[in-house]
């Protein structure tokens, strides 16, 4: 493991991708600081990487609450360099006109307010540090770019993300902090248990879907993260290879 001193926040990083991803860039020689929910999978994260983690329980999609995660990360290790938003809800898949306004707005709320609010915090951050700059990667979906039926607020939410991603690699540019986004489809998580199972299809079909090792997700974000701010990935696709992404329509 290189000990290189960066410092390392995963949002939604007590489960699934966002665990894998803590303890790959922990592995990598990051120092980590995980949020969410539930402080006690987090907890399990911190135990389990290989260097220092601070956990600091979060609400992401409240301002105060995503402002005292980032103090309490700069407090600790003094700046930030990579952010990996990860943290997301969905919906049940249900038909557009019988989806509760509550449960579109969680989805929102969590996935495109909440990746608007850390990244105005990392920007506050990273933009007057020393060295300045640092990088961002937002979690997207192939949902960012196609959608699944029933799915309205999930793939919305994704669309904004992409819209986040861009604007911030934008406007990131006059700060040296690079921004990039990996949609992933079909990753072995707990959320894609479904597929083997088999999930609605474009035709109104049920079919089931391959699912693929996180671990190469995790692989593939440790690879945006190591890059050096003058070299962006903007967008990656990491998907299972026979999965009917391509064909869709």
């Amino acid at each position: 493991m290189a000990d290189h001193g960066k410092i390392a926040l995963v949002t939604g990083a007590g489960t699934g991708i966002g665990r894998a991803v803590a303890l790959a860039l922990s592995a990598a020689g990051y120092r980590l600081a995980v949020t969410g929910r539930r402080a006690e999978p987090l907890e399990e994260v911190a135990n389990e990487a290989a260097g220092e983690v601070l956990v600091h329980t979060a609400d992401l999609r409240d301002p105060d609450s995503v402002r005292a995660l980032f103090d309490a990360v700069t407090a600790r290790f003094g700046r930030l360099d990579v952010l990996f938003n990860n943290a997301g809800a969905n919906a049940p898949n249900v038909n557009i006109e019988d989806l509760p306004f509550e449960q579109w707005k969680a989805v929102i709320d969590t996935n495109v307010t909440g990746v608007f609010l850390c990244t105005k915090e990392a920007f506050r951050i990273m933009k007057d540090q020393d060295p300045r700059g640092g990088r961002i990667i937002n979690n997207g979906s192939i949902s960012a770019s196609m959608p699944r039926p029933n799915s309205a607020p999930y793939t919305a939410s994704k669309h904004a993300v992409l819209g986040l991603t861009r604007s911030t690699a934008l406007d990131g540019r006059k700060y040296d902090i690079a921004c990039g986004q990996i949609d992933i489809g079909n990753t072995e998580t707990p959320m894609a248990a479904k597929m083997k199972h088999g999930v609605l299809q474009a035709d109104l079909s049920v079919k089931v879907e391959p699912t693929f090792d996180v671990a190469h997700v995790a692989d593939a974000v440790v690879h945006m993260a190591n890059l050096p701010l003058d070299t962006n990935i903007l967008q990656m696709t990491i998907m299972a290879t026979k999965m009917p992404l391509v064909g869709r329509g």
